[in-house]
């Protein structure tokens, strides 16, 4: 018997505790909310401090706190991926894993119609000791989980990655160089890593999504659809799209110190810089990215983690630095509002490293796009923007992976320099998407055929 299209739904969220996966899925968790349905919303206190003021509709999204246990090599008290260096995410799994019996009591008192997970593989077998369905939740691109994650005979054995592979990386991690093999990426080397006790990677996802009920992708079909039908196919079950799930109006308002600051320049002119909550660069590589946005002669707004090595940002700021771009460029000590930032209208060209929400908030602003990816997900969204919609060009790389701040430069001046034809043309591409497969209209289509898709499917 399916549920009537009328019915109102009670839907558990249990996201992967990293900020580019808790964001988006409280982003769904509003839109679901907005048409009247209800949410229980698992994740640890830290995190509840860092978005309870993106909870749109506290009166039906539930924030149900979890404790993170503590785990051999996890610093004390880490609750979320962005408080650890990314090659820690291994040990915050492992913790998390642990809050499986706390889940599961929520769930047997609460019997929620749905529960949406990412990386968390024994949600299926927990909710179906209350008759719970399960639905997979990917906020990462579907092209990634049809070349990398499909469970086909003919994809490799994965092998581990080698500490020479890993010194190799400008992250101290696996990054351009050494995560893609091949003209399709069959062996990105991410998917072998430890993940969670006595599975990789590429095991816990693939076994997430075997186990569901049906998978979600935040993405749409008008430039994915051939990806979501091929991973339909190869699991076998539905797979639904919610489009990009981001809100029409960014939350809160910018903070003083920054609005005051971009108010300061001409429309259009300042360039901003964000990598997300996991990237941790090696301090050379860090500075040469400064020493790039110097170079450039824009005015900029750089929000990066401190490097390895280094306690704070300062510690690893070049010399002389902050004196020569004073009153033109900033290098945000912490966090920053980034939906906000891109709204100023000084803010002409966002730098990022085309993680699948930032590849979205930069398709839906109106900013000139330059991306600088690391990771293998990073690569696949950046060939998407670059070669297959034209809206944004991509920093070119040493023969070691390095990018210089000759490289950065050029390319921020590819697409800022007045009178520049590939900046006019990548503006022209984006204008055109964003008025046409980026409408609001089209957007909020996609939620609501969602919400049906769900009450369609099979008790």
């Amino acid at each position: 018997m399916a549920r009537t299209n009328t019915s109102k739904l009670h839907i558990a969220m249990f996201p992967w505790f990293a900020t580019g996966h808790m964001t988006p899925f409280l982003h769904l968790s509003n839109e679901l909310a907005k048409r009247g349905h209800r949410i229980t919303y698992f994740l640890p206190k830290k995190a509840q401090l860092q978005l309870q003021h993106l909870n749109r509709y506290p009166h039906l999204i539930t924030f149900h706190i979890v404790t993170v246990p503590q785990v051999d090599g996890l610093p004390p008290g880490t609750e979320t991926a962005s408080e650890i260096h990314i090659s820690l995410n291994n040990l915050l799994v492992i913790a998390t894993d642990q809050i499986r019996d706390q889940v599961e009591l929520a769930l047997s008192a609460t019997k929620p119609d749905f529960v949406f997970y990412d990386s968390a593989h024994w949600i299926p077998e927990s909710a179906k000791k209350f008759g719970i369905k399960t639905i997979c939740y990917n906020v990462v691109c579907a092209a990634s989980l049809a070349i990398a994650l499909v469970p086909a005979r003919n994809l490799p054995k994965y092998r581990p990655i080698t500490e020479e592979e890993l010194s190799q990386s400008p992250l101290g991690y696996p990054s351009t160089k050494v995560v893609l093999r091949g003209p399709q990426a069959r062996s990105l080397l991410f998917i072998s890593l430890p993940w969670g006790e006595g599975s990789t990677f590429y095991e816990r996802i693939t076994t997430a999504l075997k186990e569901s009920d049906a998978i979600a992708i935040r993405t749409t079909k008008e430039i994915e659809g051939s990806f979501c039908d091929y991973v339909a196919s190869q699991y076998e079950k539905p797979v639904l799209l919610t489009g990009p799930v981001l809100p029409e109006e960014a939350d809160g308002k910018l903070e003083e110190r920054w609005a005051n600051w971009l108010d300061g320049f001409e429309p259009g002119a300042v360039v901003f810089c964000a990598f997300g909550s996991q990237i941790n660069l090696e301090k050379e590589q860090f500075q040469e990215l400064l020493l790039g946005f110097e170079l450039s002669g824009f005015p900029f707004l750089v929000s990066l983690k401190a490097p390895n090595g280094c306690e704070t940002v300062e510690e690893g700021l070049p010399e002389g630095f902050e004196e020569r771009v004073k009153g033109r460029g900033m290098v945000s000590r912490g966090w920053v509002q980034q939906p906000l930032i891109l709204k100023h209208e000084s803010v002409g060209c966002f730098v990022n490293h085309c993680g699948f929400g930032s590849m979205w908030e930069s398709l839906m602003s109106d900013k000139q796009i330059v991306l600088v990816p690391f990771l293998g997900d990073q690569i696949l969204n950046t060939k998407l923007l670059v070669e297959e919609l034209e809206v944004a060009v991509e920093v070119e790389r040493g023969e070691n992976g390095w990018v210089s701040k000759e490289s950065l430069c050029k390319a921020i001046k590819l697409v800022m320099d007045e009178g520049s034809d590939v900046g006019a043309t990548l503006k022209k591409n984006h204008t055109k998407w964003k008025e046409t497969k980026g409408s609001p209209k089209l957007m909020n289509g996609y939620i609501d055929r969602f919400i049906q898709d769900l009450q369609e499917l099979p008790k």
